[in-house]
């Protein structure tokens, strides 16, 4: 109900293989609006006094724009930071497969884009990843998080984890809690598996009891506690523009 900020979804469904996930089964393949539709309802959102604007997409950065313009996510970025009246574009959320250079550079170049990307990681561990179907190695993974790190601003990056998914080994586990202090995320959202009817994940061996992926949960969510505090403290003393909701 934020009189000052609006969601966009400029992408639906999901093409995306992802072994847990249940959006392709309830939302069906991935459709991409025309770009041109989304500047003309971000110019009319600017025009009634909105000044963000949030772009949307279960992995929006997967956007192919179906309209006469082919333009890129990134060129969709650009374009709709430029629209007079909007101070602050942001996006969620982003798939590492498809993230790529230009979506940094934009943010670099653009001041109303938000310098805050999220960039689900799901899992630490390559052999997790795999068996998520995820299309990513941990590997390939830093490597994406490195091109922000090079990036003139500070930008700074959320992710998701999911603890406890089948076949996850101790050692496994302890690649989650690795890739938190390779990263030093800003913010995590992190979950433990759950079932969910239609998804390939069903059908998986080595099923983790809830007890323990509970106590996985438990030590993932202090180490990154422990390391927001770090990022937080860093920040007494400066000053920053904030939107209360």
């Amino acid at each position: 109900n934020n009189p000052y900020r609006a969601y966009i979804t400029i992408i639906e469904g999901c093409d995306k293989a992802c072994a847990y996930c249940v959006v392709p089964v309830t939302r069906g393949r991935e459709r991409s609006r025309g770009s041109d539709s989304i500047l003309d309802e971000v110019r009319r959102l600017a025009a009634a006094g909105y000044t963000e604007v949030q772009l949307l997409g279960q992995n929006v950065n997967s956007y192919c724009d179906p309209g006469p313009g082919r333009r890129s996510f990134a060129e969709l970025l650009a374009v709709v930071g430029e629209v007079p009246g909007i101070r602050r574009v942001r996006f969620t959320s982003s798939h590492p497969r498809d993230f790529t250079a230009d979506i940094v550079t934009a943010i670099d170049t653009h001041p109303t884009l938000c310098d805050h990307i999220h960039l689900p990681v799901q899992s630490g561990s390559t052999a997790v990843l795999r068996r998520m179907q995820r299309e990513y190695t941990r590997e390939q993974y830093l490597e994406k998080i490195a091109l922000i790190r090079r990036a003139r601003r500070a930008i700074s990056i959320s992710t998701d984890v999911i603890v406890g998914f089948p076949g996850e080994t101790e050692a496994d586990f302890e690649q989650s809690l690795t890739l938190l202090e390779a990263v030093q995320f800003d913010a995590m959202f992190s979950f433990k598996y759950s079932p969910r009817p239609g998804t390939a994940a069903l059908a998986l061996d080595g099923q983790v009891g809830d007890e323990e992926k509970g106590r996985r949960l438990v030590v993932l969510q202090a180490l990154q506690r422990e390391i927001q505090q770090r990022r937080h403290a860093a920040l007494v003393g400066t000053v920053h523009e904030v939107l209360v909701e």
